[in-house]
């Protein structure tokens, strides 16, 4: 800059320019943390969080899931029953196969964070 050009600087505290969240009610608040808990404590194994990644990609067998994960009997069932009993996934019966799917969008919403964080890049 020469000498007769001056700088000017504009200054905003992004606090003031970012909208203020409403006062949530300290009950409804408590709930949100229940839930919000509740998921990554699902989370928080490596089997459920392979099972529900791989269900993130749409309806899988228990027999898909079984090979594609190499997570075996009576693990898999047991994990399974973790989530089917935390109203995470739902199931759907066809004949003897049982198909799985994410049953909270939030939790899509999640695991999409996760892999986008977490998981290894094609080509890096």
């Amino acid at each position: 800059m020469s000498g007769d050009e001056k700088a000017i600087i504009i200054s905003i505290d992004i606090m003031d320019a970012m909208p203020k969240p409403p006062t949530l009610d300290t009950q409804t608040l408590r709930q949100a943390a229940g839930d919000a808990v509740a998921a990554l404590k699902a989370l928080g194994n490596p089997e459920r969080l392979l099972l529900l990644c791989q269900m993130s990609q749409g309806e899988i067998s228990v027999a898909e899931l079984e090979a594609l994960l190499d997570i075996h009997q009576p693990t898999l069932s047991q994990q399974l029953g973790v989530l089917r009993r935390e109203g995470m996934v739902t199931t759907r019966r066809e004949g003897r196969n049982v198909f799985y799917s994410v049953a909270d969008p939030r939790l899509l919403a999640l695991l999409r964070t996760l892999y986008t964080q977490y998981c290894p890049k094609e080509g890096a």
